[in-house]
């Protein structure tokens, strides 16, 4: 036995002729070189596209183990993002460790100094390499997001054997994600989530290399978004208006929970359907719906006919396009009735105006036009569900049509899939993935088995798929059983979206890695539910 020691490096790689920074993280720590028949972890979740390791091992000393910058690295201490990252990662890596004596910071290692102020995008790099070997281990990547990402891998790696004591394989990693888009989507207005539930899910997210968070916040039972420009809203559309409601710390809290994890906050202001809870609060902006020539008393979607209607939008986007960050927006369009315009005199009459005739789809086009257009005067590029690409395509307006479109329906997702990009448009694969449906838990196999790009179709097409999401409505979900039916089996979809495809095809061969994964997230105090007859060393002991 014999001791190597190093220390945590971060450098950054100029190159003189191209004047171009290419910037590297080294993160050195400190190892025991050590040979013993102990049972190494079953793998890592999401698998690395590369990945070597062998049965050498390596103690780690909690009390010594520690981070640093090199010399040459491109950013020095005082980045809060990865200096919360090295905290948060070392409870993770030690978390029986109580002992007084480890007080030093946990060293923060970044390659791009703006990174650390900024947030993640639709072009941040997430590749890192990771080699543990020689009593030392380095960790490589040009952003922090990366970083991030393998920290998470580097985690995963480290195991205890029965006297409690923590060691690592020598191992070797490369390793990005296969699509650049790989969401959650929570419901926020079914049933509202507790702001505690929705960091704890951001955790569990990080966990399995999600990085998006698609926050579906209000719908037509609620609407618990406290509005700064238009109070009313969730005054009056909230279930109430002290207790369910996110307010404007609220949605920054979660932004920056967000951010720290590398994790993208999209939010979504579904319309003009799926809008009740929003006419509570603002008078005239839904259609008032007919029945024998007059009004009924009921409500439909927003009123695309009123003038009143479009500045409206105007003032409340441009406040939402304020509060949230991310370049994306996600507008809904889904599941437009359109009996209640039917009905409506008023709309006839300004269809007519339009010469739009009796084509409802085209009106729905038009007012959905209309609302990017607000959010592109915003910067935001806007996201849709399928249905307002079927409208488009329906009324021959999708050409000129610059939105990115979710696919959510079900049946030959693939085939929309497929329509979509022979389009020129960019998609978000939704539709085998929701876990909020009746049904077992441990049904995990049949998310695994998806793949997006499983149509036939040429490489542009191929290349317009950016990634997909894990979807859970909140008809039948809250806090109570959130966690349970989205995890593990959110994992499953997560390391379709990360890992490379071959590598990940046998059901049977995923099993045992996922199985271990569950028990990690047990441990890090995710209730996922279980896959299969068996036990975890350390069950989960409640929230």
């Amino acid at each position: 036995m014999f001791k190597q020691h190093s220390r945590v490096i971060i450098s950054k790689c100029c190159s003189v002729n191209t004047k171009q920074c290419a910037p590297i993280i080294y993160a050195l720590l400190q190892l025991i070189i050590f040979y013993a028949g102990l049972n190494a972890v079953k793998g890592v979740w999401p698998l690395p596209h590369a990945l070597t390791s062998s049965v050498e091992q390596y103690p780690l000393n909690p009390q010594t183990f520690a981070f640093d910058y090199g010399k040459h690295s491109a950013t020095q201490q005082g980045c809060s993002l990865l200096d919360a990252a090295f905290r948060r990662y070392f409870l993770l890596i030690f978390p029986d460790y109580t002992a007084g004596r480890w007080t030093e910071p946990i060293f923060v290692i970044v390659t791009d100094h703006n990174d650390c102020e900024n947030y993640p995008n639709d072009d941040s790099s997430e590749r890192y390499n990771l080699s543990v070997s020689a009593g030392q281990a380095s960790l490589n990547a040009a952003t922090v997001w990366g970083i991030l990402r393998g920290l998470e891998t580097f985690s995963q790696l480290v195991y205890q054997d029965d006297l409690g004591s923590y060691f690592v394989n020598e191992t070797f990693i490369e390793d990005f994600p296969r699509f650049q888009f790989r969401g959650v989507l929570l419901d926020t207005s079914r049933h509202y989530l507790p702001v505690h539930a929705i960091l704890k899910t951001l955790d569990a997210m990080s966990y399995s290399k999600f990085n998006v968070f698609h926050w579906h916040i209000v719908d037509d039972p609620s609407f618990p978004y406290q509005s700064r420009s238009f109070p009313e809203l969730s005054k009056k559309g909230a279930f109430h208006p002290a207790t369910h409601i996110y307010t404007q710390s609220d949605v920054r809290r979660v932004i920056s929970y967000a951010r720290m994890r590398g994790i993208r906050v999209l939010p979504e202001f579904d319309s003009p359907g799926h809008t009740g809870s929003w006419g509570k609060g603002q008078s005239d902006l839904l259609t008032p719906c007919y029945k024998g020539g007059a009004p009924s008393g009921t409500f439909g979607p927003v009123n695309p006919a009123l003038q009143s209607t479009y500045q409206f939008m105007a003032s409340f986007f441009k406040e939402v396009t304020s509060v949230f960050p991310d370049s994306y927006i996600h507008l809904g369009g889904d599941e437009v009735d359109f009996s209640c315009w039917r009905s409506n005199p008023h709309v006839r009459a300004f269809m007519q105006k339009m010469g739009f005739g009796g084509d409802f789809p085209k009106l729905e086009a038009f007012y959905i036009e209309n609302i990017v257009n607000i959010t592109s005067a915003n910067n935001k590029t806007s996201i849709v569900w399928q249905d307002v690409f079927d409208y488009h395509e329906r009324v021959g307006a999708h050409q000129d049509f610059t939105v990115l479109v979710e696919v959510w329906k079900h049946g030959c997702y693939l085939c929309k899939v497929r329509q979509v990009t022979k389009a020129g448009l960019r998609v978000i694969l939704a539709s085998p993935w929701y876990l909020d449906l009746p049904g077992p838990t441990h049904n995990w196999a049949r998310y695994y088995t998806v793949w997006p790009l499983a149509f036939p179709g040429s490489e542009k097409q191929k290349r317009l798929v950016i990634g997909g999401e894990v979807c859970m409505w909140g008809e039948y979900v809250d806090a109570t059983n959130l966690f349970p039916k989205l995890w593990p089996r959110a994992s499953a979809a997560a390391e379709r979206l990360w890992s490379d495809e071959k590598q990940t095809s046998s059901v049977e061969k995923a099993f045992p890695r996922l199985e271990d994964f569950r028990c990690k997230l047990l441990r890090r105090g995710i209730q996922a539910g279980p896959l299969n007859v068996g036990h975890c060393k350390h069950e989960y002991q409640g929230v």
